[in-house]
């Protein structure tokens, strides 16, 4: 029932993209959709958090360091209830709360002004030995991207958690292979990704970042005796094989007469088990 809940969620929450998508006419969609399952996961089976109160005290903090990603964080707050769904309908619009970048001072749920990239974990470090001093159970997770593996100051804080034994908190890295000016491999080759983790002293597991199942299993293995992170290989625009193919997927621009087109194939890969 766990992953049944979650598959319906992310659906739901692809569903939500394209319709801000829309909005727009242009976006990071794709990042969005690959990510999904990810973020429900995250909200539906995991994250601490009181719809009605989103500055709740005791809940868990998730942090998105990659602010273009914001699309698919508002996705999972109207999923979560923090945000209504109608509201999802002014995504970038002038004086909305829901820019195309994340701003925490404008959504209710969103933690920190992501979009200066390598910045996320370093805050997450912060926030997690802050809530270990105060003696709070509330864990922090850091939404991250593999491009964000290019800035010296993530491995900085990388292993001033592990210094600190922060069994508290725990970072999701988003590795879709593309980054603005090309695939990630051709702008700053980073792998082995799990070596490197490793090395700063974290609990790491990679699996694929659209199994619902194998995300399950990864928070399930967390353990509490120091950093963790959960290493998730995803596919730009998953679930809408017109997107999961597009050369230029980084920001998408999508012609009017497509996005019914991409419902369509969402819809049909649900129906039929594509995105069981």
């Amino acid at each position: 029932m766990r992953a049944q809940r979650v598959r319906a969620a992310a659906y739901r929450m692809r569903h939500h993209v394209l319709d801000m998508g829309e909005a727009q006419g242009q976006g990071y969609v794709g990042q969005a959709l690959g990510a999904a399952d990810m973020l429900a996961t995250v909200y539906v089976d995991q994250l601490r958090f009181r719809p009605d109160n989103p500055g709740w005290e005791g809940r868990d903090r998730f942090l998105l360091s990659t602010g273009h990603y914001a699309i698919g964080l508002y996705a999972a707050l109207a999923e979560a209830g923090i945000i209504d769904t109608a509201e999802l309908q002014s995504y970038g619009s002038d004086g909305s709360r829901l820019p195309m970048s994340g701003m925490a001072s404008y959504t209710p749920g969103m933690e920190i002004s992501g979009g200066s990239l390598g910045h996320g974990l370093t805050i997450a470090v912060g926030m997690a030995l802050g809530l270990r001093y105060q003696g709070s159970p509330a864990r922090v997770i850091n939404f991250l991207s593999d491009g964000e593996l290019d800035e010296g100051s993530t491995w900085e804080a990388a292993m001033g958690a592990a210094h600190h034994g922060l069994g508290n908190l725990i970072g999701m890295v988003d590795i879709n292979a593309l980054q603005a000016d090309g695939p990630t491999a051709g702008v700053l080759r980073t792998e082995p990704v799990p070596d490197k983790w490793a090395a700063c002293g974290w609990q790491v597991q990679r699996v694929d970042g659209n199994d619902v199942d194998a995300l399950l299993a990864a928070f399930d293995a967390v353990g509490p005796d120091r950093p963790s992170v959960i290493l998730c290989d995803t596919r730009i625009g998953r679930g809408v094989p017109l997107l999961e193919t597009r050369e230029k997927a980084h920001f998408m621009r999508i012609d009017a007469d497509e996005w019914q087109v991409c419902r369509e194939q969402l819809t049909a890969g649900y129906q039929e088990g594509a995105l069981l």
